[in-house]
């Protein structure tokens, strides 16, 4: 009869938290995907990629915020015809959502902070997931590829990667390690519906779905 002390039992790793666990307890969910403006879907699968159209970040189908991105209020948002106090005018200071409609007369003097660009990069990366969920569950990814993110920049703007840093932040804490991807953020002159950013992602999904 042995009167050794018992074997040490082998240590197991706590299995990785689920994506969806993630995003729970950061409080957010997945918003419905939004619909295309054009003749396109929201997400394709090809293989074990998921390439996802480019997204706007429409909170409750609208833009909280229009215009260019820049450092200050006045960076060429405006037209060269504007008045002072038109081309000062700051999305940061605008809190209701506009339509579509609003944001075309909006956009012509509107500068959006990129404070204020980052999070809704966020929010487009969160539309993006939802056009990933849709289409095979976010639970089904196991990496996250690439993003790109397109910002709407007023002249002389160079701060596009702070800017889609917003999108990459939300995509590490809902991934973890599986978040870590490659990226591309670009400066443009204008954005459907005069809208600050775009983001668009690629993930790779699990073998056994493919």
């Amino acid at each position: 009869m042995s009167t050794g002390s018992p074997a040490p039992q082998p240590s197991q790793s706590p299995s990785p938290q689920l994506p969806s666990a993630r995003l729970a307890e950061l409080g957010l969910t997945l918003p419905p995907v939004a619909a295309p403006v054009a003749a396109y879907v929201p997400a394709v699968r090809v293989g074990d990629l998921v390439h996802t159209s480019g997204q706007l970040p429409f909170v409750d189908g609208a833009l909280p915020a229009v215009g260019h991105v820049g450092d200050t209020a006045g960076d060429g948002a405006g037209s060269a015809g504007d008045g002072a106090a038109a081309g000062a005018a700051d999305v940061t200071a605008r809190t209701a959502t506009v339509s579509p409609e609003q944001a075309r007369d909006l956009a012509r003097t509107a500068t959006v902070s990129p404070e204020q660009a980052r999070d809704l990069a966020r929010t487009a990366a969160l539309n993006a997931l939802a056009a990933v969920d849709a289409l095979v569950g976010l639970d089904a990814v196991v990496q996250v590829v690439k993003i790109v993110g397109f910002v709407a920049s007023a002249p002389g703007f160079g701060g596009q990667p702070g800017v889609v840093d917003g999108a990459s932040t939300l995509i590490g804490e809902v991934f973890g390690d599986a978040g870590r991807h490659a990226r591309s953020a670009v400066g443009v002159a204008e954005l459907p519906l005069n809208s600050p950013v775009e983001i668009e992602i690629t993930v790779r999904v699990a073998d056994a779905l493919a």
